[in-house]
């Protein structure tokens, strides 16, 4: 922040302020999980292959005797894939999806995205019918979606339907530029156990990757030397900025950095 002031002599005194401590870089862990391009390399980390290592580190925390492994796409087919080669289950296209709809959590209303969700995917009946699925999404934030999905899936004649999720449970908002809903919204906040969000969807069974196995992944430490090195906000609350900057060289700033503490 510069400030200008015209001094009692005509001068121009020009000062420059930092409105907010520095902090260490802390890369988003949802880049990995949803938001990155697959393709794409960030933090030294191709994206594509950490979302496979999510579905491998899935297949050893939560496994199912299935026939199939079905990824929701696009978005879970790489975590597909990892689940698909460590358990040793066969992967299949089971859900088609038309590329001309965008994504549907962002979309502002429950009617808009549930129309988008049938818009956007359809059961490929051929690999569905009669079969035992595990079915790989990448995360999940309302839980909306994924009923659509599963009542799609049983309609195609699916003998069972098991969902395994490649990222933890979403607990918090998120204040930085993402439209996350409130946490009265998020499926993780809604239900008091993973029983009873397992009954909302419709499902046979229901796991998340744990956060740890979510690190693992990515390849990197919680914490180096003390500090924190990925943001994790949306599955821990352990938000990359304070909602108060501190008083500081007899100076007392409030900088509300994000909207509320969720």
């Amino acid at each position: 922040m510069v400030i200008c002031e015209e001094q009692p002599d005509g001068s121009i005194q020009i000062d420059s302020r930092k409105p907010a401590l520095k902090q260490p870089e802390r890369l988003c862990l949802f880049e990995y999980v949803y938001f990155a391009r697959p393709d794409s390399i960030v933090g030294g980390r191709n994206v594509y292959q950490t979302r496979k290592n999510m579905g491998v580190n899935l297949a050893q925390e939560a496994p199912v005797e299935a026939d199939v492994v079905v990824p929701v796409p696009d978005g879970g087919t790489p975590a597909a894939i990892g689940y698909a080669q460590e358990s040793g289950i066969p992967f299949e296209l089971g859900i088609i999806r038309n590329h001309y709809v965008g994504r549907t959590f962002i979309e502002p209303t429950q009617q808009i995205r549930a129309f988008g969700v049938k818009l956007k995917h359809s059961a490929n009946k051929a690999v569905i019918a009669g079969a035992r699925v595990v079915l790989i999404d990448d995360s999940i934030v309302r839980g909306t979606t994924s009923v659509k999905i599963v009542q799609m899936l049983r309609e195609a004649g699916a003998k069972e339907v098991h969902i395994r999720v490649a990222s933890p449970m979403i607990y918090h908002s998120d204040y930085y530029g993402i439209d996350t809903p409130d946490r009265d919204k998020l499926l993780a906040n809604n239900h008091e156990t993973l029983a009873d969000m397992c009954e909302f969807i419709g499902a046979d069974s229901l796991q998340f990757l744990s956060i740890d196995g979510l690190y693992m992944a990515v390849g990197g430490e919680k914490r180096n030397n003390g500090l924190p090195q990925f943001t994790d906000h949306q599955f821990t609350g352990d938000y990359p900025t304070r909602l108060l900057d501190r008083e500081h060289e007899g100076e007392f700033s409030k900088i509300e950095l994000l909207a509320g503490n969720g």
